[in-house]
């Protein structure tokens, strides 16, 4: 039985999700997908509308995990700047991912005006924010690379990045026009009726209990029945189990929590990113905000190790925001929660192959959106024949993480040691 939808704004708020019923028998594809979020929905897409018989099998509902749960901030970029991520792959292939993840909010903003999804979608930038003195220097940097390469990236020194936020919090920031803000459970349902119009079968309730190669072909098993496809695309990444060997232990699963306000009043929000824009800070911890289509505002940052619906387990949210902007005290929050996102060891997303016709893609460190929804269609065109070298993601091999069943005590100690280095300035 799949689990209910977790309690969130999102929830409430999201356009209705689509039929998809459990899958039922035997049934044979030419490419079978496990995981019903951005990665999966992507691909689904991508391969119908070349033609391609494929099946989606998800364990829940589409849109369960973080794909229904995160910020709704469309980021661009990789978590290295330009000039690190050309020196770790070189001039070559570190260029050409440097321009896939910074044009990956254009692909998801062109889906939605495509397909029509009505998910509050806004292009209207994303800021990364400074407000110590080493982070700020990390900024205007990363502003200088982006520059240099012609993105449409600008600097906001403080007198500017206040008049933007309505907060003093901050000493500058660097604004990506390509960046912007969504409602990602109703992108994540909208993804999944494109693809069900293109041609793709969607099943939810149906977990893959196994998989197994017999022959040419793949063996999902569910509950209800199997899958026999000759292709196979794994997209569960935070909720990623032992389906496939080493798989779980391959990525460190992270907690975020998110508080939403009830709406402000409209000359209070029109001080709060206007025109859609969202903002991440460059600290130890991140912390991310936006103000939504109906004026409320959304902060998130590092939660407890599980998934949590208390207010109070998210206090620290709130008392930040009136650190941001003290006339919020006293503002009524109508909605927290938390899920879970995938973090590497190399904070690279990870493209793996680990076998002749599979195909494994998670790891999106924060940045799922707009990544998960580009990676999507390089998953359709890899399993559709293009060479890994013309990909413009790395393959590599999949490595599990040593000491992984640490992580918790590690993650939170990780945390502890983030909001110290934070308070002190460093």
């Amino acid at each position: 039985m799949a689990a209910p939808l977790p309690p969130s704004l999102y929830a409430d708020t999201a356009r209705p999700g689509i039929s998809a019923p459990p899958l039922a028998g035997n049934r044979r594809a030419s490419v079978g997908i496990v995981g019903g979020g951005f990665t999966g929905l992507s691909a689904a897409l991508h391969l119908a509308q070349r033609g391609t018989d494929v099946v989606l099998l998800e364990a829940n509902e589409v849109g369960w995990g973080a794909s229904g749960r995160n910020g709704g901030q469309v980021n661009p970029g990789l978590k290295y700047d330009p000039d690190q991520v050309e020196a770790d792959f070189g001039p070559d292939l570190g260029r050409r991912m440097v321009a896939f993840s910074g044009n990956a909010p254009n692909v998801v903003f062109d889906l939605v005006r495509q397909h029509q999804i009505q998910c509050e979608a806004r292009q209207g930038g994303t800021l990364r924010a400074a407000y110590a003195t080493k982070t700020a220097a990390a900024v205007r940097s990363t502003a200088e690379q982006c520059l240099r390469r012609g993105m449409p990236v600008e600097v906001m020194e403080r007198e500017v990045i206040r008049a933007f936020t309505g907060s003093d919090r901050y000493i500058c920031a660097v604004r990506d026009r390509r960046g912007g803000s969504l409602n990602p459970l109703g992108y994540a349902r909208g993804l999944a009726e494109a693809a069900q119009r293109a041609g793709a079968t969607i099943h939810g309730a149906s977990p893959a209990l196994s998989i197994v190669r017999q022959g040419s072909d793949w063996i999902i098993r569910t509950p209800g029945g199997e899958l026999r496809a000759e292709h196979l695309i794994v997209a569960t990444n935070a909720y990623s189990d032992d389906i496939w060997p080493g798989l779980r232990r391959s990525i460190v699963p992270v907690f975020s929590g998110i508080v939403a306000s009830e709406p402000l009043s409209p000359e209070l929000a029109s001080r709060i990113l206007p025109d859609g824009a969202s903002l991440y800070e460059n600290g130890q911890i991140t912390v991310y905000y936006r103000i939504d289509v109906n004026g409320r505002l959304l902060m998130g940052g590092r939660s407890p190790m599980r998934d949590i619906a208390d207010m109070n387990q998210l206090g620290w949210l709130i008392r930040y925001t009136e650190k941001l902007w003290p006339e919020l005290k006293g503002q009524r929050w109508s909605h927290c929660w938390t899920g879970q996102l995938a973090v590497t060891t190399d904070h690279y997303p990870h493209f793996h192959e680990p076998a002749e016709n599979a195909l494994i893609c998670l790891g999106y460190n924060g940045r799922g959106v707009a990544m998960a929804t580009a990676m999507g269609g390089e998953l359709a065109r890899r399993t559709l024949g293009t060479p890994v070298a013309s990909l413009d993601m790395p393959v590599t091999a999949l490595k599990t993480i040593p000491f992984h069943g640490l992580w918790r005590t590690a993650a939170a100690a990780r945390i502890t040691y983030g909001r110290i280095r934070d308070a002190l300035g460093l």
